[in-house]
This record gives C-alpha cells, sequence and structure tokens, in this order.
C-alpha cells in the first residue's frame, strides 16, 4: 500500500476454541491505563454476537499520563516512566510479568480512505486466492508521503455487481470486488508511540485506532449493524468511528478534548489547573438550570494557598465557560461527519463514551445539536473490572481485549512485501527473519 503500510505490526488473530493471556495499555492525554485479562472462550451473546471471549481482569495500573499532547507524544521520556508505573502496578496485582502489549492511538490525525478493487474470477467458482488477489489490489493504491496503515477492513463485496456481498467464497461469478476501508494515522507519531513502548521492554503486538478499540467496546451488535457514530471524548483528542453494516466504515479525530475545558475554567475563573479540574468535576455542567444563580462555588486564586478564604462565585459563571467549549467540539463532530458524508450512515444516532463524555449535560446538548438519539456509552461483556473502571473512560482499554477477537476480518498483506519496521527491541532481529526468508 506503501512504504509505510507494514509499519505498526499486524494482530495475530485469536484461536476461538482457545483462552489466552493479553496485556494492553491504553495511552491517552490524560492517563495511562495497563490491563491484563484471561480471555476465555464462551457461547454467542445474542447482543454481542461478534465476540469469541469472554475478558476477565486480573491485573489493572492506572497513572497520570505525562509527555503526551493531543494524543501524540512530545516528551518520550516522561511518557515511558508513565507507562512503566501503569504496567508495574497491573503486573504486582496479576502477579505475571508482561511481555508484549496490544497499544490505542488517539493522536497522530487519525483519518480514513476507501479503495475499491475489481478482478476477474479464474475459474468461475470463487476461491480463497480470488479474494486475496481483489485484496490484494485494492491494497495497492498509496496512502500518501508520511502515513501509515492501522487498519485494512474489507467492508463489503461484489460480485457481477451484486453488492453487500459477506463472504463470496465459494459463491459463482465472473467478478469479483471489493470495498477496502484503510484507517491511517501519521507515520513519526506511530512510531514514536511504539518507541515509547518498546524502551519500556516491551512488544508491541498491535496499534489499534482507539475509535475503533471504544466502538468495540460500547456497542451492541444491533447499532453497529443499524449505523451509529462512537464518539470517544478524551482529554486531549475527540475520535469519531462511524459503523454501519456491522463494519467500521468512517474514522475521524479532532485535537480537542476534556482538557481544553479545564484550561479554560483555569483561565476563565483565575485558578490552578488542578482546581480548575476539581470544579468541572464536581459543579460542571453543559446545561443551565434555573439554581445555577443561588449556587456558589469556592474558587482560589492561581497563587493562593489552600488555607486562604477563597473567592465565592455562582455556579452559572462555570457553566457559561464550559457549555461553548462543549459545543464547539459537538458542532465540530457533526460538521466533520456531514462533510465526510457519512451524518446518513451514522443513522442519527450518537453513543459517546471516553472519560470528558461524564460531564453533566453533555447527552442534552448532542441532542439539542446533533437531533438524533444519543446514549453513554460503556465497556460491554467484561468481568473483574472495579467499579470505579466500569465508566466511559475505560471504554477504549477494554475494547483493546477486544479487537484480537476480530483481528481476522483485517487484510493482512503477505509478509514478503511487508516493510519491517525496526524501531527498537525487535528490530535487528526483524531484520535477521527477513533475511533469512528472503535467502532460502
Amino acid at each position: 500500500m506503501s512504504s509505510h503500510h507494514g509499519l505498526t505490526p499486524r494482530m495475530k488473530p485469536l484461536s476461538a476454541r482457545r483462552s489466552a493471556t493479553l496485556s494492553i495499555l491504553d495511552i491517552g492525554t490524560s492517563k495511562v491505563v495497563c490491563l491484563i485479562a484471561e480471555l476465555q472462550p464462551m457461547e454467542q451473546l445474542s447482543t454481542l454476537r461478534g465476540r469469541t471471549h469472554i475478558a476477565r481482569i486480573i491485573g489493572i495500573g492506572h497513572q497520570r499520563s505525562v509527555g503526551l499532547k493531543g494524543g501524540a507524544i512530545v516528551d518520550l521520556e516522561a511518557a515511558e516512566n508513565a507507562i512503566r508505573q501503569a504496567v508495574h502496578a497491573a503486573e504486582r496485582m496479576a502477579k505475571v510479568e508482561v511481555q508484549s502489549v496490544i497499544v490505542n492511538m488517539s493522536g497522530g490525525r487519525i483519518a480514513s480512505q476507501r479503495f475499491e478493487a475489481r478482478v476477474n474470477v479464474r475459474s468461475g467458482t470463487v476461491t480463497g486466492s480470488d479474494v486475496e488477489r481483489v485484496l490484494e489490489t485494492a491494497s495497492a493504491h498509496g496512502v500518501g508521503p508520511g502515513r501509515t496503515v492501522l487498519h485494512a477492513l474489507p467492508t463489503g463485496y461484489a460480485l457481477d455487481g451484486q453488492s453487500a456481498v459477506i463472504d463470496p467464497s465459494g459463491m459463482i461469478g465472473d467478478m469479483l470486488g471489493v470495498d477496502l476501508h484503510v484507517v491511517t494515522s501519521e507515520a513519526a507519531a506511530a512510531r514514536n508511540l511504539m518507541l515509547a513502548v518498546e524502551h519500556c521492554h516491551l512488544g508491541v503486538e498491535g496499534v489499534v485506532a482507539t475509535p475503533y478499540a471504544s466502538g468495540l467496546s460500547v456497542l451492541v451488535d444491533d447499532e453497529a449493524e443499524i449505523g451509529c457514530a462512537v464518539v470517544d471524548m478524551g482529554g486531549g483528542t475527540t475520535s469519531v468511528g462511524v459503523f454501519s453494516g456491522g463494519h467500521l466504515v468512517h474514522t475521524d479525530a479532532i485535537a480537542v478534548g476534556g482538557h481544553h475545558v479545564t484550561m479554560d475554567i483555569a483561565r476563565g475563573l483565575s485558578t490552578r489547573v488542578a482546581a480548575a479540574e476539581r470544579l468541572k468535576t464536581l459543579y460542571g455542567s453543559a446545561i443551565s438550570t434555573t439554581s445555577d444563580e443561588r449556587d456558589m462555588i469556592a474558587v482560589h486564586g492561581v497563587g493562593e494557598d489552600e488555607a486562604e478564604t477563597p473567592t465565592h462565585v455562582p455556579r452559572s459563571h462555570l457553566v457559561r465557560i464550559i457549555k461553548p467549549r462543549v459545543e464547539e467540539i459537538l458542532e465540530l463532530v457533526r460538521d466533520r461527519l456531514r462533510k465526510a458524508g457519512f451524518a446518513a450512515q451514522a443513522g442519527n444516532r450518537l453513543v459517546l463514551t471516553g472519560g470528558a463524555s461524564q460531564l453533566v449535560g453533555l447527552p442534552e446538548t448532542a441532542r439539542r445539536l446533533m437531533q438524533g438519539q444519543v446514549r453513554i456509552g460503556r465497556p460491554l461483556g467484561i468481568r473483574g473490572l472495579p467499579e470505579a473502571a466500569k465508566g466511559p473512560s475505560f471504554s477504549a482499554a477494554v475494547g483493546l481485549l477486544v479487537y484480537p477477537q476480530v483481528a481476522h476480518a483485517e487484510h493482512f498483506e503477505p509478509r514478503r512485501q511487508r516493510a519491517l519496521a525496526a524501531t527498537g527491541t525487535n528490530g535487528y532481529f526483524g531484520r535477521l527473519t527477513q533475511w533469512i526468508g528472503e535467502s532460502f
């Protein structure tokens, strides 16, 4: 697809009949989470038909994030320290040593591209090699300089003009077509994310776009089938994943999130950032109420000591600061979906998730601006999560545990065509393996 197609490692699909122990890292602008889980085969659930395993958390590590801005790494050493602390906490709890992790990608300007391809069916009956050929042809399109492929997802096949074919194998026809949805990010951002993990002596098994992970975590099958937009509102980024026909069909991200609301409060009320975060959490709202003018909140100035008498301001001051920023974020999401032509496929249904989605009044504001059904998305089908981790802020982390169960749906280009990314710990062995493979 380009020289950067093989930069991020490709996740090995999980056997539906085998148990596995997996470790994930959710590296966000506001927090770093490490989860260690046992995945055990399960019977299909009526609401989560795509899942083959149930995940039981055996270790969890949670650390305030440093060294990231807008979902991308800006201070490698600081980010490494936060990752190490989160992983060590999870290892102590699970009593296992983490060797490799699945990580998510929030920054790096995540975007979507769609490619089509058609090939002749050689024997009149579609075989696995015909499917592979049409996927190869679709993958031959370049993704642009400085970009790398995170996901390559076939969203539908066509056979002699008959579209929406789910699996063409064994069917009779002359011309096979495919629609391929490719999710890309900036190659440098992906490389630095992997580098931070590898500096902690951990292998990277896969890199997953945050909106895809969040959708896998919070959506029931019917929502993904009918059409739905998942909006993951993090600290530094707000990412969007549109699901339709059971597939991820579009992704986008904007570099505005909950931290921007906090900074607006800090500036508007002349208080410290930590105090602004506390005010947002305890008293913040995206909608005005009649009692806002009467309810007074205590605000300590930037240079004031906690022991000093605080200034009291009406809660309406806080709401007036929060409301415009929240509306701006939601309007950006709405306009991006319309511009990309995916507002209709989102089916007028919005699922808000991520830490910043917990703000009071956010669903009501989203309903007014988006004019559709809105709900808050929380992780589904997971065991062993502590009560504090069952909310929307852990959706992406749980989605990373679901991802190996659906990784088989992606198109993995043949190894001989992949450019091995020598980014750190396994670079030498990767090159050695490639040399052996090419020489013998």
